[in-house]
């Protein structure tokens, strides 16, 4: 971890900064199939709705929230108990930093610790970036979702990528 950075739990007096770098994914509308803008009170809404292995932590810099990860069950279905999604997501002007790669190994080392062996993430085809940076972290294309969701005005298509832990 980099001097002054730190990883840590959400807590309520997060929401609100968590719901505004969400915001910014869903209104560039490369990264999240979202559509509806959320408040804090949507965000305390999840953590009321986790299970009790899903989880959501803040990335902070000096003690200020500029980036976020979540891990979500793949499904509720009891056959899927040892598969979750993870998703980063961190404020534009801290992209770059080497932050998401820092959070992502987090996640997965967290993951573990919870007892999940089979991680996936989703991405838009047309994020690269994206795509590159979770190859880099292990993960491996396993699909392509043509159409399989529509947001402004256009079908999107969806890599998914899957990330075995050994």
């Amino acid at each position: 971890m980099q001097e002054g950075t730190n990883i840590r739990e959400i807590t309520a007096a997060d929401y609100q900064i968590v719901a505004d770098i969400y915001n910014e994914y869903i209104k560039l509308g490369t990264a999240s199939m979202e559509e509806t803008l959320k408040t804090a009170n949507t965000i305390a809404g999840w953590i009321d709705n986790f299970h009790d292995r899903e989880k959501l932590v803040v990335f902070t810099e000096n003690k200020i929230v500029i980036g976020w990860g979540i891990i979500k069950r793949y499904s509720d279905r009891e056959g899927y108990r040892f598969a979750c999604e993870t998703a980063v997501y961190f404020t534009e002007s801290k992209l770059g930093k080497g932050y998401g790669t820092i959070m992502k190994k987090y996640l997965i080392a967290k993951c573990k610790q919870l007892q999940y062996g089979h991680l996936v993430a989703k991405v838009f085809a047309t994020n690269t970036g994206s795509i590159v940076y979770n190859e880099k972290l292990g993960y491996t294309v396993v699909g392509r979702q043509d159409k399989i969701g529509f947001k402004n005005n256009q079908w999107i298509d969806m890599i998914i990528m899957q990330y075995i832990i050994k």
